[in-house]
């Protein structure tokens, strides 16, 4: 239309205030401009950082994000499943509070979902996930560039993909610098500072010589230091301590603060977010897509 002709259309709509009706944009273009976000960690503690990630790459294109929470509960998800399906969202991304791998949603085969953190156990599916290798791999060379050689590693529940992943890896790159662990094997337990505590007496008892505990979590690593504090040992003059997941909360409040691996969540989230985009444009990238962690040193080590 003429310029003066669209002037005139732009000035009645800043007189009216109006505002394009989105259900009829919808019909229009057979898009809803809405995303689900499923989580299965009630807490935010993993899901909110991935959710913010999702929300800055999504939200330069005016899409909205619908979350929901199952709590874990199979029935829940089918309840938020169908009414994600009922609104025609756009995509749905699914993440939680563990790395475990998860089966894929059931009866959503018609729409774009990607899987962050939590991958799917389907290969064909669009997954992404921390580079827990790069992680441990982090941790390992920081402390061996201190010069530290005797290193105890403290974690988890074995059952835990997160624990017996960063365990594996931990245990193949200290044997590809001709190391052993401190007390010859992996402590696992659980996810806690109390667990920490107990931890790190059970392996200088064992140990006595340890120079360096590379933990699972931040709340592990934290109780290791007040462990440690308690015995009068230095951190990190005598002992360096190295956590996992840069959990502020733990490891700013931490004696002293912690060094710790960050495995970016928010950059998991803005890479799930994109790789729908590409998928609801009918390019998906299948397969699982790693998010390398960072370093971020402090005064434990």
């Amino acid at each position: 239309m003429r310029p003066e002709t669209r002037q005139r259309v732009l000035d009645a709509v800043e007189a009216l205030d109006f505002r394009p009706n989105p259900q009829a944009q919808s019909l229009h273009t057979g898009r809803s401009w809405t995303v689900g976000l499923m989580t299965t960690d009630g807490i935010g503690r993993f899901s909110t950082p991935v959710l913010l990630g999702a929300e800055d790459a999504l939200g330069a294109g005016k899409i909205s994000v619908l979350l929901c929470d199952t709590r874990g509960d199979a029935i829940r998800e089918q309840h938020h499943l169908s009414n994600l399906m009922d609104r025609r969202v756009d995509g749905i991304i699914v993440t939680g509070r563990r790395t475990d791998p998860r089966p894929p949603l059931k009866g959503v085969e018609p729409i774009p979902t990607v899987y962050a953190l939590s991958p799917s156990t389907d290969p064909d599916d669009i997954s992404v996930v921390s580079d827990d290798r790069s992680g441990a791999q982090l941790a390992i060379e920081h402390l061996l560039a201190a010069g530290r050689t005797q290193i105890a590693h403290i974690t988890g529940p074995a059952h835990h993909a997160a624990a017996s992943d960063r365990a594996r890896h931990t245990l193949e790159l200290l044997q590809g610098s001709s190391l052993e662990l401190a007390t010859g094997r992996v402590h696992f337990g659980e996810w806690s500072e109390a667990w920490g505590r107990r931890a790190a007496d059970a392996v200088l008892r064992t140990a006595p010589d340890t120079d360096a505990f590379f933990c699972g979590n931040d709340q592990i690593a934290r109780g290791v230091t007040d462990a440690l504090r308690e015995r009068g040992v230095s951190v990190p003059a005598d002992i360096a301590v190295v956590g996992y997941d840069n959990w502020d909360v733990m490891a700013l409040a931490s004696r002293p603060p912690l060094t710790t691996i960050d495995t970016d969540l928010s950059e998991i989230g803005r890479r799930a977010a994109l790789l729908l985009l590409d998928a609801i444009g009918s390019k998906p990238e299948p397969g699982l897509h790693t998010v390398p962690c960072r370093l971020i040193v402090r005064e434990s080590t």
